[in-house]
Order: C-alpha cells, then sequence, then structure tokens
C-alpha cells in the first residue's frame, strides 16, 4: 500500500492532475512532486520540490522522505516541450537512469510505477493487428519518442533484476488525448488542413486523458500490475478522426511525407518527427485485456468517446483558427513545391 509517494513530472499537466488526484486519497499520507519548475496549476496537499531528476540530489529527497512508491511521468513525447531534442532525450534517458540509481539504493522503495508508451511498439506495415504486451516491434522506433521509451522500459527491466523486492507496474498508453491536454497529435488535429500519407489509413487507438490519470491512481495505490497496455475500446482511423474534427485531409506522398512535416514544425503549428510519420502511415493497435484482468481498470472512454470529447474542447486549447488557417495556407504552398520536387524525383528514380 503506497503512503510517502514521489511523483516526477508534477509541473507537466498529466502529472499535476495525477498528483492532485493522488492527495485525495485518504491512504495516501503524503504525495512529494518533483520538477524542475513550479506548477503552474494545482497541485493538491502534494508538497513540490524543485529538483531535477538528471541530478544525484533525487536520491537525497527519497531517502530524507522515505518514499516507498515512485510515479515515473517525466518521460516527456514532444522535444518542443522540453526544450529540444536534446534536452528530451536527456530529461528521458538520463534522468530516468538517475531516478532508476535513487530508487536502487533506497531500501524503503516498495514500488515503482512508470508512465511508458505503446510507441515502443512502433508502426510498421509488418505489425499484428493487437499487440498484447509480450510482443515486441517487427521494427524498432529508430528515432525520438520512441526511441527513449524502449531505452526507458531497459532501465527498468534492468532496475527490476538488481531489487526483485520492488513492485513494477509500467503502463503502456495509447495516444492520451482530452480537452486539457496538448500533444504532437491534438496538435496535428487541430490543422485546419490534416496532412495524412496518401493511400495509407492508419489505425488509431486512444485513451482518455482522465482514464489515464485512473490507471495510474490504480496502478500506484491497487496491485502490481507489471507491463500493461492502457487504451480505450475500439479504433478509429485518421480519416475518420480528422472528419470528426470537421478538418478536410490533404493527401501527401509518403517520399514527401517528412518534407511537409519539417515544414509545418518550423512553422511551429505542430511538432513533426519521422516516428510520427511512420505512426499515421501504419498505426498501431494494443490489446487490453491484462489492463482489465490483471490491473482490474475498465476506461470509462471508448476511443471514439476520447477523441470526440477532445474535438468539443478543440476551440479553445489551441491556437485560434484564423491564424492558424492562415498559417498551414502557407505551409501548404511552399510544401507544394518540395513535394513536387520530392515526386518527381521518386518518379525519375
Amino acid at each position: 500500500m503506497a503512503d510517502v509517494v514521489l511523483v516526477t513530472g508534477v509541473s507537466r499537466y498529466l502529472g499535476g492532475q495525477f498528483a492532485r488526484q493522488l492527495t485525495q486519497d485518504p491512504s495516501v499520507s503524503r504525495v512529494i512532486g518533483v520538477d524542475v519548475i513550479p506548477p503552474p496549476h494545482d497541485i493538491g496537499r502534494a508538497e513540490f520540490v524543485r529538483a531535477d531528476i538528471r541530478n544525484p540530489m533525487i536520491g537525497k529527497i527519497i531517502a530524507q522522505s522515505e518514499v516507498d512508491t515512485v510515479v515515473h511521468m517525466n518521460v516527456i513525447a514532444t522535444p518542443t516541450h522540453a526544450g529540444g531534442r536534446t534536452s528530451q532525450k536527456e530529461i528521458n534517458v538520463i534522468g530516468t537512469m538517475q531516478l532508476l540509481a535513487a530508487c536502487q539504493k533506497a531500501p524503503s522503495i516498495r514500488r515503482l510505477v512508470v508512465k511508458s508508451s505503446a510507441a515502443v511498439y512502433g508502426s510498421s506495415p509488418r505489425d499484428p493487428a493487437m499487440f498484447t504486451e509480450d510482443m515486441g516491434p517487427k521494427a524498432l522506433p529508430r528515432a525520438g519518442f520512441g526511441k527513449d521509451s524502449v531505452e526507458v522500459e531497459g532501465y527498468v527491466r534492468g532496475f527490476s533484476r538488481r531489487r526483485p523486492d520492488v513492485e513494477i507496474s509500467m503502463l503502456r498508453f495509447a495516444n492520451i488525448i482530452g480537452p486539457g491536454i496538448r500533444t504532437s497529435l491534438t496538435d496535428y488535429f487541430a490543422l485546419p488542413v490534416v496532412p495524412v500519407p496518401f493511400g495509407y489509413d492508419a489505425r488509431l487507438q486512444f485513451v482518455h486523458e482522465r482514464d489515464a490519470v485512473g490507471a495510474l491512481l490504480l496502478a500506484t495505490t491497487g496491485p502490481a500490475a507489471g507491463i500493461t497496455n492502457i487504451s480505450g475500446d475500439g479504433i478509429i482511423t485518421v480519416t475518420q478522426a480528422a472528419g470528426m474534427a470537421g478538418r478536410p485531409v490533404l493527401p501527401v506522398p509518403m517520399p514527401a511525407a517528412g518534407v511537409f512535416g519539417l515544414l509545418v514544425k518550423r512553422s511551429g503549428l505542430a511538432d513533426f518527427s519521422s516516428d510520427q510519420i511512420q505512426f499515421l502511415a501504419y498505426g498501431r493497435g494494443l490489446d487490453t485485456r491484462r489492463m482489465r484482468e490483471v490491473l482490474g481498470f475498465e476506461p470509462a472512454f471508448t476511443t471514439r468517446e476520447a477523441f470526440a470529447d477532445y474535438v468539443r474542447g478543440i476551440g479553445s486549447a489551441l491556437p485560434g483558427g484564423a491564424a492558424l488557417g492562415a498559417a498551414v495556407s502557407g505551409v501548404a504552398g511552399s510544401a507544394a513545391t518540395a513535394i513536387g520536387h520530392v515526386w518527381a524525383a521518386g518518379r525519375n528514380d
């Protein structure tokens, strides 16, 4: 049973939501929220400690507070939110290594909960219809958040071997979505025109932000679940999602998708990466039987319902339509020439 809980990434949206709700659990006596900047939102009665998990100081905080449960939520998906790709990788990989080293030395630690991602499965045309937790990727993520997540999980498995007395719950979330959270995918579907790889219509699964917090709470205070996929039921395709958001789609040839993504990223409209383009082409499906049978969690939102709730909040949560529309029109115009050159080069090869 969790008593003194340390939560990393508490200044980020989901970390703050989780910390605030955890403080409402009467079985938890103390919640310590750690991040490099003060949280801009309410974290309930959680105590904020300004610290960087990349610094060995985190070990002193764990030891002095006699922390028994660590919830690691500071694996960052979007480079721009971390100050760039280099900073993102340092926080995700080096930060996780330092945190686990501190946990390994702390005899008080009894449980580790890690917010991981289904990005560890990658996206490829050879993927199964649904990934179970014991399946590996057909093609390992080669860059970005997916690669970081694979490395993070590797370090967690190593920690588990060194500290077999510590219970591990590692939750692999489908893309988290909702009216409050902002990610590269929420920005993508907020574009006035949604670019999609020509000839593809990827299958998507989502988990609502409230369900994500609920699953993390249960993993913290309930039974240990090991590695567990977390997603809402059902799937929707990219074009169905764009239709629900009222956005027209712009088919982009795969050879030019990276060029278009780079132009959109430079414009500041959305944060595209090579692994995201792969995901938008091939998608991903998660088997969630273990979520119900082992963790005992039942999402309140299906994939479609989670996306519909995001659409309802799309106007207020993201940049205004007129400015965004003008910017995308400029990007689309600039991309047209680049796409034409890439497409012609592809035809000449």
